[in-house]
């Protein structure tokens, strides 16, 4: 006469059951996996909007437009502006400072380090956040498979409690470990593949930034000789 063992092996069921240090690993996991994706949307919609006011912007600014306007504009909309807007408005702004006659030097240097410390604060908030994703596409692969080591370590310590040892003693404790370790790579990869993805944006954003600083330099520097 034989006896056939049947358990729950359903998802929920598995996790209700886990041991309270695996459970704590997936709470942990879900947190981290919910807060990371918030900041996945919410990066894609900064990133995006700042792409399209940069191109607006030297759309607007290269065709020639009177900067004493596109200055008034800028401050006018200050909370709807760009970085780049921005960035032009320091410079502006420090560079009419300065009298006629001053020390052309003197006021590019001024000029320059208003748009440097300006273009600083803009690169901080667009690159805000990033390193908590670059952590949690390293870290969360760990979280997980601390809970899938403690899972399989008290499946194998309850066959000490039985005679025969059958894969169905110790089954549930290798899946509720490994759904720790899928939860792991679940929080893992979307926020190392939008880590890449926004940390190139930003580099890209950068790099159109400080050539429109160099730019714009020039052309005051030419405005101030002439």
């Amino acid at each position: 006469m034989s006896t056939t063992v049947t358990q729950d092996m359903s998802f929920l069921h598995l996790i209700s059951s886990a041991s309270l240090l695996v459970q704590l690993v997936m709470l942990i996991l879900v947190m981290i996996s919910l807060l990371s994706w918030w900041f996945i949307f919410r990066k894609l919609f900064v990133i995006r909007n700042e792409i399209k006011k940069t191109d607006d912007f030297e759309d607007v600014f290269w065709r020639g437009a009177d900067m004493n306007a596109l200055y008034q504009r800028t401050t006018n909309s200050r909370y709807d502006s760009g970085s780049m807007e921005r960035i032009f408005a320091a410079g502006f702004s420090e560079f009419n400072k300065h009298p006629a006659g001053s020390d052309l030097e003197a006021v590019m240097e001024s000029t320059r380090r208003a748009m440097r410390a300006t273009y600083q604060r803009e690169m901080d908030y667009l690159e805000s956040h990033l390193s908590f994703l670059a952590t949690v596409g390293s870290v969360s692969p760990y979280i997980g498979l601390l809970g899938t080591v403690w899972g399989i370590m008290n499946s194998f310590r309850s066959l000490s409690s039985v005679t025969q040892a059958t894969i169905a003693h110790v089954a549930p404790g290798i899946a509720e470990a490994l759904i720790a370790t899928a939860m792991g790579l679940f929080a893992a990869i979307p926020a190392v593949v939008a880590y890449n993805r926004y940390a190139s944006g930003t580099d890209q954003l950068a790099t159109r930034f400080e050539s429109f600083m160099e730019e714009l330099s020039n052309v005051l520097q030419r405005r101030a000789a002439g």
